[in-house]
């Protein structure tokens, strides 16, 4: 399967982030078929920055990042032709679209079935990750390998996955358990997995809505380590 030959879409989800949503946006390549911007309940001009920039947007009130994956997730089961890939970014301009390549690239190759893009240190810019962030990632990241064998080494939010795959994983998560989930669905469904290191950077604007604040960080640590000890429970 080739880049050029694949349907490869991307699903964004937005929350007010109408600062950084069009240079994302600018900067994803143009092998990508289709764009799915998820305003998540925002109360800034995410939806129209996004809508004038070529995207298609979706509206999703209730906020939360499973949430609005979910969303964009509905909307292209209910396509003809469904996608081959679907690659998954923030919109905050942290990661780099223009890596988009490399990431899918694995998958097109048929080599694996999904692509976590992990963002190394040496690669990351200085602020973009806090402590409790760098923690948390090494943590979670610590009881996968401990319970499933896991090579996983970040949890990071760039990633790509065939189609069908991500079908049968059933995703659940309504908030900041999402990429855990997913990876947790990868190790129990024996999927073929591979990560590719990725730049990182502080993010283009607004605040985080889980470094940000106190609540966000605690709120996202509890439900990233219950699904991990949910499935480990279930080996």
């Amino acid at each position: 399967m080739k880049a050029s030959a694949s349907i490869i879409k991307v699903i964004i989800p937005a929350h007010n982030e109408a600062e950084t949503i069009g240079t994302v946006l600018s900067d994803i390549p143009t092998m990508i078929s289709e764009i799915v911007v998820v305003n998540n309940n925002s109360s800034d001009t995410t939806y129209t920055v996004a809508k004038e920039a070529g995207a298609t947007v979706l509206s999703e009130p209730r906020q939360g990042y499973g949430y609005a994956c979910l969303k964009g997730i509905d909307y292209l089961s209910r396509q003809n032709p469904q996608p081959d890939i679907v690659v998954f970014l923030d919109a905050d301009y942290s990661d780099h679209p223009e890596e988009m390549e490399k990431i899918v690239a694995p998958i097109v190759e048929n080599k694996v079935d999904f692509v976590v893009g992990a963002r190394v240190p040496n690669l990351r810019e200085k602020g973009a990750m806090t402590f409790p962030q760098r923690f948390g990632n090494w943590l979670a990241t610590f009881l996968m390998k401990l319970f499933f064998n896991s090579k996983f080494t970040d949890l990071g939010p760039f990633r790509a996955i065939r189609y069908n795959t991500l079908q049968s994983l059933q995703m659940e998560d309504k908030t900041y358990g999402w990429t855990v989930e997913m990876q947790l669905k990868v190790l129990q469904k024996d999927v073929p997995y591979s990560e590719v290191p990725v730049h990182y950077r502080n993010r283009g604007g607004g605040e985080s809505k889980v470094s940000g604040t106190i609540k966000g960080a605690i709120f996202a640590g509890v439900k990233i380590l219950g699904w991990i000890f949910k499935y480990s429970l279930k080996k």
